[in-house]
């Protein structure tokens, strides 16, 4: 086994040089261009992935992928609906671009993080009017999906990255997402996102929320939640997810929704659902069973989201490179190096593969190999050590 910081220097040059691999002329593909993957649909600029991506190739100071980011997010801007919408993926063989079965929400929310994100990291003022149409647009287009009194987007289920997960009405990593575009933005009504993400995704306080019917939504759930230790992973009227998202946890400590003692217990609620995992992260900290209200018949469709799979607790490297950041924001610095070096230990399985999930009880490599973000988020992490990312 290599020593820790060979490891992890190779993890550095594997990662430059997959997104390297993975860079199109009209952006960063999700995946390399394998026959596999073009028949998987994976060769292509997906909006989340891409957004996700840019952030990184922002900070990673090698300008030809900075050039590729801006490539993304212009070729995502291109392909952006009359209404606003940012699509889910752009197929860059066709010219088309796809916008999901009930909707993909967080391609906007990234897209809009990531072009502010690269314009200020590299002082590029043109490219923030270039795209100055496509910004307000897609604002529009998230305005109108956000409630006019609770100040939070509303959505359909698998309509974001966990994508064949129930989760619906107000979810908590869309809103994580929602409430740091608003502050880049400079949005009205900021505060109250951040105050009623508060008062609903964590309704187990004294105080009760003003709005009556946010009141409602919370009183369900104050009557019967169990798990009281992270953040509902949503809320709709009279249902709620307990299962403990991990990534939409961890998007609320990088983005100052959790304050330090919140942000305390959530990450030790999240690292005791992982003492037994190979590596990390689990996307989710309890999987929904079949014999749960919660599991859909789409859930296991190809067998493919069942209890420790995909977004049903399988191990995302994505994930893990959130996690890392999480812990560095806590101050907890000598875990997030151990775990840095696990992350490092996962994308390294088959040969530096950055598969895209790992089975949660096994961490069998899974999913589609030559992934973008696991590349893109092991660099972000790795450069959180030595200054703050969001």
């Amino acid at each position: 086994m290599e020593k820790s910081a060979e490891l992890i220097a190779r993890g550095l040059s594997e990662a430059l040089r997959l997104l390297r691999e993975n860079a199109a002329p009209e952006g960063l593909l999700a995946s390399s261009p394998t026959s596999r993957a073009v028949e998987r649909g994976y060769a292509r600029v997906f909006g989340r992935d891409a957004g996700i991506c840019a952030i990184a190739q922002a900070h990673c100071g090698a300008e030809d992928l900075q050039a590729s980011a801006r490539s993304s997010l212009y070729t995502l801007a291109a392909h952006q609906a009359p209404n606003g919408q940012i699509p889910k993926y752009v197929d860059v063989q066709r010219g088309t671009a796809d916008f999901w079965y009930l909707g993909c929400i967080d391609a906007t929310l990234w897209w809009l993080i990531a072009v502010k994100v690269l314009a200020q990291r590299l002082s590029d003022l043109r490219m923030e009017r270039d795209l100055a149409s496509p910004i307000e647009k897609a604002l529009d287009w998230l305005h109108c999906q956000e409630h006019q009194q609770i100040f939070l987007l509303q959505q359909n289920e698998a309509s974001d990255w966990a994508d064949i997960m129930p989760r619906s009405g107000f979810v908590l990593y869309t809103n994580a997402l929602w409430y740091y575009v608003k502050v880049l933005y400079g949005l009205k009504r900021t505060q109250e996102t951040r105050r009623h993400f508060n008062d609903l995704f964590f309704p187990f306080g004294s105080r009760l929320p003003e709005y009556r019917r946010l009141r409602l939504l919370t009183h369900y759930v104050r009557n019967k939640a169990r798990n009281r230790e992270l953040y509902l992973s949503f809320v709709n009227l009279s249902f709620w997810g307990e299962e403990g998202d991990v990534f939409g946890n961890l998007l609320a400590i990088l983005f100052g929704l959790a304050d330090g003692h919140r942000a305390e217990r959530i990450l030790r609620a999240i690292a005791g659902a992982q003492k037994d995992a190979a590596y990390p992260v689990r996307a989710t900290c309890t999987p929904i069973a079949r014999n749960d209200t919660l599991w859909r018949a789409y859930m296991g469709r190809h067998r493919q989201n069942l209890e420790f799979q995909y977004h049903n607790g399988g191990i995302w490297p994505l994930v893990g490179g959130f996690w890392v950041m999480a812990l560095l924001r806590a101050g907890k610095r000598r875990k997030a190096q151990e775990e840095l070096l696990r992350l490092a230990r996962a994308n390294a399985l088959n040969g530096w593969e950055f598969n895209e999930w790992l089975h949660g009880k096994t961490g069998e490599p899974c999913g589609m190999p030559r992934q973008s973000w696991n590349a893109a988020m092991f660099l972000l992490a790795h450069h959180a050590f030595r200054a703050r990312v969001f």
